[in-house]
């Protein structure tokens, strides 16, 4: 093999192994950036990750709000009004239109004993908007 040749294989393989590793970094942030969202149905029945970052919502069931005595703590429950619902502990500020029987998306992470404890709290904004997840969770009355 002349020098030529040789020389052009080092700069075609350092070419190659450069974009390998930068597609490899681009997925490894692609991969950490994703958060997948989960009805409730999917939280109760264990097909949620435990202990990843999700999103998962529904509806706040009514009566289930409770506010923690010592600070910005809260705990309610979430319902698809079909039988499934899950917990979720949030410490936080809370948004303006957070209620019982709103529309609720909250991000964070399923622990192992099926609370969810969040770390954001999305709520319905309006009665025409509706989160695309949360589309088909509505009750038929709604």
């Amino acid at each position: 093999m002349n020098a030529v040749r040789k020389q052009r294989l080092v700069v075609v393989v350092f070419v190659l192994a450069g974009a390998a590793a930068t597609l490899a970094f681009a997925m490894l942030a692609l991969r950490e950036n994703v958060n997948l969202f989960y009805e409730p149905a999917k939280v109760a029945s264990g097909e949620a990750p435990v202990g990843e970052r999700i999103r998962a919502g529904g509806m706040v069931r009514a009566g289930s709000v409770v506010h923690d005595d010592t600070g910005l703590g809260v705990r309610f429950v979430v319902t698809d009004h079909r039988g499934h619902d899950f917990e979720v502990r949030f410490a936080g500020i809370l948004p303006g239109l957070f209620g019982e029987g709103q529309g609720v998306l909250a991000t964070g992470v399923l622990a192992a004993d099926g609370v969810f404890r969040a770390d954001e709290i999305v709520a319905k904004h309006d009665e025409n908007y509706m989160p695309p997840e949360l589309e088909g969770i509505l009750p038929a009355t709604h």
